[in-house]
C-alpha cells in the first residue's frame, strides 16, 4: 500500500466518522456533578462514569440514605441504637473520603 492509499483511507475514515457524529456544533452538556468535582479528579471520574462504574462515595451515600430510611421505620430501641451507630460510622467514613478526594483533586497533601 502506498502512502497516497494510506492517506486516502485515513481521509475516508475521518469523513465517515464525522458523518456519524451527533449534535455537531451543539454545546456540550455538562452535568452539575462535574462542576463540583475537583479539577484533578474530573478525568478519572469521567472515565469511571463512561465505564458505568460509580465512585465508591456514591455507593456510600446510597447506603447512608438506606440506613436513614431503616432508622425512621425502626421501632425497636436496641435495633435503633445499632442503626444509629452504623450510620454515625458511615457518615464519618464519607466525610473522611470526601475530604481526601478534595485534597487529591487539588494536589494538596
Amino acid at each position: 500500500m502506498s502512502d497516497q492509499d494510506i492517506e486516502r483511507r485515513i481521509a475516508r475514515d475521518i469523513a465517515k466518522w464525522q458523518r456519524g457524529v451527533r449534535d455537531k456544533g451543539e454545546p456540550l452538556q455538562i452535568d452539575e456533578g462535574w462542576l463540583h468535582t475537583p479539577q484533578g479528579l474530573r478525568l478519572p471520574f469521567s472515565v469511571l462514569k463512561s465505564a458505568g462504574v460509580p465512585p465508591r462515595e456514591v455507593e456510600l451515600l446510597a447506603r447512608r440514605a438506606a440506613l436513614r430510611e431503616q432508622l425512621e421505620a425502626c421501632s425497636d430501641a436496641q435495633q435503633r441504637e445499632r442503626l444509629m451507630h452504623e450510620l454515625s460510622e458511615l457518615e464519618q467514613n464519607i466525610a473522611f473520603r470526601l475530604e481526601a478526594l478534595q485534597r487529591l483533586g487539588t494536589g494538596r497533601p
